[in-house]
């Protein structure tokens, strides 16, 4: 069976073009901390062929074939001095090895969502400190879970957002219904996917997945076994304050 992300390669782009509120903040980063630059679950390339285009040598690491094809394609419509910038790991992060130091780590977009216990959140956060310069940056984009936790429990099926598939010009309706489990910080949700065909009909595809909700002071005590300390926590791209009720929890760490 299809992993999430392979399930939904072909939908990611379409479904995420108006996610581009990060982009003008890692362009910043990397213009004050410099190359080489690290993206962990790069996906389709949506903020490394920013980053390159800028003129910073960036790598990218995700684990799922289909994603990095959608960003090597997507790579070939840029200028050849950019593509040369641009250096795609297909791997496990926690199994993946290299020589290489990076004078900024990004995992932007929930990525850190992903990895379901903390052995392995800090043993991700452990790798990041080994390929981190001393002198670099981490940066850790997440939800901030506190809506989450405080919103009613509802098993209804609801209508998130209406795209158009470019490669086929479909129609696709996306829902979702999802589910927290506020013991263990899990939730679990299937995202479906409503393809309207060229004659008429609908395709509907199912894409479960977990992620694992992280509070700030529990992700704080993470970086601190892993080697860093938190210079400063945002509510959201622009600097906002990370106060109750903002959408993202943007964490700034320095190596020890």
């Amino acid at each position: 069976m299809p992993g999430f992300y392979a399930t939904i390669a072909r939908y990611y782009d379409a479904e995420h073009q108006d996610k581009t509120d990060d982009l003008d903040l890692y362009s910043d980063l990397a213009a004050e901390y410099g190359e080489p630059i690290l993206e962990v679950a790069c996906g389709t390339g949506r903020v490394m062929l920013r980053l390159a285009r800028a003129g910073f040598q960036v790598h990218g690491i995700d684990q799922e074939p289909a994603m990095l094809d959608r960003a090597r394609h997507k790579a070939r419509s840029l200028p050849e001095d950019a593509q040369d910038r641009l250096h795609f790991h297909q791997a496990d992060v926690l199994k993946f090895e290299t020589d290489l130091r990076f004078r900024l780590v990004l995992v932007p977009y929930n990525g850190l969502l992903h990895f379901l216990d903390q052995d392995d959140q800090l043993a991700l956060l452990r790798r990041l400190r080994r390929w981190t310069q001393n002198d670099g940056l981490l940066v850790l984009d997440l939800v901030n879970p506190g809506d989450a936790f405080g919103a009613q429990d509802t098993d209804a099926l609801l209508l998130e957002k209406t795209f158009i598939e470019p490669e086929t010009g479909h129609l696709v309706m996306q829902h979702s219904v999802s589910g927290l489990d506020r013991t263990e910080q899990l939730l679990r949700v299937t995202w479906i996917y409503d393809e309207v065909t060229g004659d008429g009909t609908v395709k509907r595809t199912f894409a479960p997945v977990v992620f694992r909700y992280i509070f700030y002071y529990e992700l704080r005590l993470l970086l601190r076994l892993a080697g860093f300390a938190v210079e400063s926590v945002y509510g959201g791209t622009e600097f906002e304050p990370y106060e109750d009720g903002c959408e993202r929890m943007i964490v700034f760490a320095k190596p020890v």
